[in-house]
């Protein structure tokens, strides 16, 4: 059975950093991409920052300051987050599935979600 949970999410200023943790159980690494994923207020979901064995994605608006991990046994993926800014207030999701390995958001129907956790940035 595969579960995610998410933690790590808070309220930072601009400029500050944050780290997202994603414990995964039931997750091969590698047979699962992992990714994190964001949804704005009244914005649609949109890729973060995907990690797939040893190759990671960014997506262009968080390139040079969001860095994609995992710790040591594969089962967390972490995301690194510096040099925040208003506009990556969101709620941020962890998700796992087989197949293409992108920062675009897969079919919620073959991937498998966390409950999401809360950053805001204020300016």
């Amino acid at each position: 059975q595969v579960q995610l949970l998410e933690s790590g999410g808070g309220s930072v200023q601009s400029g500050g950093s944050l780290k997202l943790s994603c414990a995964t159980s039931g997750v091969p690494y590698s047979l699962y991409c992992v990714g994190w994923f964001r949804q704005g207020p009244g914005k649609e979901r949109e890729g973060v920052a995907t990690v797939y064995v040893t190759r990671t994605y960014y997506a262009d608006s968080v390139k040079g300051r969001f860095v994609i991990s995992q710790d040591g046994t594969r089962n967390t993926v972490h995301l690194q987050m510096n040099s925040l800014e208003p506009e990556d207030t969101a709620m941020y999701y962890c998700a796992a599935w087989r197949g293409a390995c992108t920062t675009q958001v897969p079919n919620i129907a073959n991937s498998f979600w966390g409950q999401g956790t809360q950053v805001t940035v204020s300016s």
